[in-house]
């Protein structure tokens, strides 16, 4: 099973028993410990009955524990699921009806409806409580891991991740960086520092990473922009990913003055406007290279090399780059015709695992025939074969008939000296169908009209917003992203 390749990134690597594997806080995990630990877990599913593709549900701190479960589980046979431990009971409810766990993985076992078996952290390796579910459902061959979507539009998604294509999709950005096959790196690999959750795919699929090219983590329990800039310096970190959120908070923090010797950040998880990221740049002198995948194609499918860094980083900064190996891209129109270069439509990327039809079940009504998925992103394809991301087609606003890229429209309020964040949704109209609305969050109060007319400077009439509403803070979830409904429905009249 190729699952089994995944476990062994920890169980068959070679290095010494004494060697750090996870720096987390103050404390240091050695590839003995981390084996032993993942081993007694393996142990002690299979003692409690889990079965083969069963799915088990995590939910731990950012810290050792968590890492140690991942190849606990995929050691296991069983498929992970990471469950956010800063969900509500309700939420976490509502995950764990939606994905019938056998059995969950946690430091919290209170917080588990009854009749779920649980498995904690103890003394002695893992503490199990109750008996595995034998009536849970069974997942495929390959699934590794069931990640749910981000719920930025509705509800969280459950997605099968296959670990054929996770191999892959990390062998393809290995490749890509290196310019080589993969393999032993040249010198002792750098930490992967990781300022995202663990119960995040993006924060899953970095500790992979990092196990596949010999590198040992630095987990963060939190961001906090002092404690990453002092990790930084602490393990000399060259290159890192970051949510365009973080980086945002260091850009506003003028505690950080220096990420030294930072030279390379590649933006993950969403969209980074070339505005915030010109904005890092010239804040710290690091290059900022975007980078493209979603939950359902396993991890990065675009993305930059260094040559194309050197190149371009200047002048196509903002772009997600190109795409990776085995990877093809299409721009197409509400019709489904492939549009020209430069022009703006839906996203449609194929890779070998879309193109075979080895992909969620559930996601078969989003492929084209011949094995493209519709990724629900805006985007333009350049002369170079640069992608850019202008948004998403559900957040498009169409102002009867007129098409608004909400993110063109934030790029001019954030023009606006006061204005610090801010985002644009559709609002239902009752005469052009919809209209944008305007949510800012401004260091002093703002007046509409100068917000206009700074709008009426830059773009089209239809595109200024119908409405500039000010608010504390912009809802968005832990990746940083806007959840638009929240907005949306503070824009409804009171009943």
């Amino acid at each position: 099973m190729l699952s089994s390749r995944l476990a062994g990134l920890l169980f068959d690597a070679p290095g010494p028993p004494d060697e750090v594997l996870v720096h987390d806080g103050r404390a240091r995990t050695t590839r003995a410990e981390l084996v032993h630990h993942a081993d007694a877990l393996r142990v002690a599913l299979t003692e409690a009955g889990v079965r083969a593709r069963a799915p088990v549900g995590v939910m731990l701190p950012n810290d050792a524990s968590t890492v140690a479960a991942i190849f606990g589980v995929l050691g296991a046979g069983a498929v992970y699921v990471p469950l956010n431990p800063r969900q509500s009971d309700d939420e976490l409810a509502r995950v764990l009806e939606t994905i019938r766990p056998a059995l969950v993985v946690t430091d919290d076992p209170a917080r588990v409806p009854s009749g779920i078996a649980t498995a904690a952290p103890s003394a002695g390796g893992w503490q199990v409580t109750g008996t595995a579910d034998p009536a849970t459902l069974t997942l495929g061959d390959d699934v590794a891991f069931v990640q749910f979507t981000s719920g930025t539009t509705g509800r969280p998604k459950p997605v099968p991740l296959l670990a054929g294509t996770v191999l892959a999709l990390m062998d393809g950005v290995v490749s890509k960086i290196r310019g080589a096959r993969p393999g032993a790196p040249d010198r002792p690999a750098m930490p992967n520092l990781i300022p995202l959750s663990l119960s995040l795919w993006a924060g899953i699929y970095n500790v992979l990473f990092a196990f596949r090219v010999g590198a040992p983590v630095v987990l963060m329990p939190r961001f906090d922009t002092q404690e990453f800039a002092r990790l930084v310096a602490e393990f000399e970190i060259r290159s890192v990913v970051l949510p365009p959120a973080a980086m945002t908070m260091l850009a506003d923090d003028e505690r950080v003055t220096d990420l030294a010797p930072l030279r390379i950040v590649r933006s993950v998880s969403a969209p980074l406007s070339p505005l915030q990221a010109r904005r890092f740049r010239d804040r710290f002198g690091i290059v900022v290279l975007n980078g493209y995948g979603q939950t359902e194609l396993g991890g990065e499918v675009v993305g930059w090399n260094a040559a194309d860094a050197r190149k371009h980083g200047e002048d196509k900064l903002g772009s997600i780059g190109r795409p990776h190996e085995h990877v093809e891209l299409r721009v197409v129109d509400e019709t489904a015709q492939p549009l020209d270069t430069g022009e703006v439509g839906e996203l449609w990327i194929r890779t070998p695992a879309t193109a075979a039809g080895a992909s969620d079940p559930t996601l078969t009504e989003r492929l084209s025939p011949d094995g493209f998925l519709r990724t629900g992103d805006l985007a333009r394809i350049d002369a170079d074969g640069f992608v850019w991301i202008e948004g998403r087609v559900s957040d498009m606003v169409n102002r009867g008939g007129l098409k608004v890229f909400p993110a063109e429209v934030v790029e001019v309020l954030l023009l606006y000296p006061a204005v610090r964040d801010a985002a644009v949704v559709a609002v239902p109209d009752d005469r052009l169908g919809e209209v944008p609305w305007a949510f800012l969050v401004a260091d002093e109060p703002v007046a509409p009209g100068e917000l206009e007319a700074l709008c009426r400077q830059h773009l089209a009439a239809y595109k200024v917003p119908a409405r500039f509403v000010p608010v504390d803070e912009l809802p968005r979830n832990e990746l940083g992203k806007v959840v638009a409904a929240r907005l949306v429905e503070q824009a409804r009249p009171s009943p």
